[in-house]
């Protein structure tokens, strides 16, 4: 585990560098995974797909599949992609505040 300050606060981050504790996260949160994630201005896009994976996490306490996710937003799997260069898993389901996916997110 380790920790990052945030505009003056401190969260704990999992090996990954995921929030070890989802109720943590925060806009802060996001922009500062946003910069690590290289995914550059958040847009409405990007907030569509954060949204939607934290609403799924809610409901199921796991992160959906990677297919669900482009079905469900309305997404290609390419611009999800374009989105998040990381990808799914790693990228927006780290600014959505998620624990590291274990399946095929």
């Amino acid at each position: 585990m380790s920790v990052v300050n945030v505009k003056g606060k401190d969260y704990e981050l999992d090996e990954d560098g995921f929030l070890a504790n989802p109720d943590d996260w925060n806009d802060d949160m996001v922009a500062y995974f946003a910069t690590q994630e290289d995914v550059g201005e958040l847009t409405e896009n990007h907030w569509k797909v954060i949204n939607y994976l934290r609403d799924y996490y809610k409901k199921f306490g796991t992160a959906p599949m990677v297919r669900k996710v482009c079905k469900d937003t309305g997404f290609s799997m390419k611009e999800i992609y374009e989105l998040f260069p990381t990808g799914p898993g790693k990228g927006a389901c780290k600014l959505a505040g998620l624990p590291k996916p274990t399946g095929c997110v």
